[in-house]
């Protein structure tokens, strides 16, 4: 029923092809918060996805085919909305971020000091060498695009203030989604804030397509061209 999560944190995880992970992260999601309501999007896999985070008390959300991480994250937040979420929080369905420290997101929103939080991972020797340097890359062209220092804005996990959720609403589908956020976030002048988080990487393979994700990113990045080149002002 919309509004049963008035005044609540949201946890939206989108998944895919998640069953190994997906029942382990809702249960650590919801003992860092057990107030919060989850939401799984089961992005049309073909494994019990959906039946394990159903069977660990989250609301599941079904795309009947695969329809991208984006879209899935849209999905999820749009409920979250509706149901009346003060702030929704991200975080990928593999494990790799770590549900414990949701609370450390979502403090600033709650202090009223961000409205939108990034779980910024080091570029350590835990993170595989390509994304480090893709890490890299993407950071140091939002810090531009920023005016300040953006230590990892490839990171999915993240805390969104309703205002904030409401009002960036980028069209991207895929893994562009998220770079397609923050930016749009930055340029409309959105107060975005970065915590530190553990790097974890246990070497499950990725959905990430390098060729064609890779070059989505790219566009996104191209449309603030000019605030790379000259700097934010």
């Amino acid at each position: 029923m919309p509004g049963h999560a008035d005044g609540t944190v949201a946890v939206v995880i989108p998944a895919y092809q998640a069953a190994a992970t997906i029942g382990g992260v809702v249960t650590a999601a919801k003992r860092a918060l057990p107030a919060a309501t989850i939401y799984v999007v089961d992005d049309g896999s073909r494994d019990q996805t959906g039946e394990g985070g159903r069977g660990k008390g989250a609301t599941v959300l079904v795309h009947p085919r695969n329809l991208g991480k984006g879209a899935a994250l849209r999905t999820g937040i749009d409920r979250a909305l509706a149901d009346g979420a003060a702030i929704v929080v991200t975080l990928d369905a593999d494990g790799q971020h770590p549900a414990e420290e949701i609370p450390k997101l979502v403090a600033p929103i709650v202090a009223g000091e961000a409205d939108l939080v990034l779980g910024a991972r080091a570029r350590t020797r835990a993170m595989p060498l390509g994304r480090r340097c893709t890490n890299w890359l993407s950071a140091t062209l939002t810090s531009r695009i920023a005016g300040r220092a953006v230590p990892d804005a490839q990171t999915g996990f993240r805390a969104l203030a309703r205002q904030a959720a409401e009002l960036v609403r980028p069209g991207e589908a895929r893994y562009d989604f998220e770079a397609a956020f923050l930016l749009e976030a930055l340029a409309r002048g959105l107060r975005v804030r970065s915590v530190a988080i553990a790097t974890v990487y246990d070497g499950r393979p990725s959905h990430f397509r390098h060729w064609e994700d890779t070059w989505r990113l790219a566009r996104v990045f191209t449309r603030y061209g000019r605030r790379i080149i000259l700097g934010a002002r």
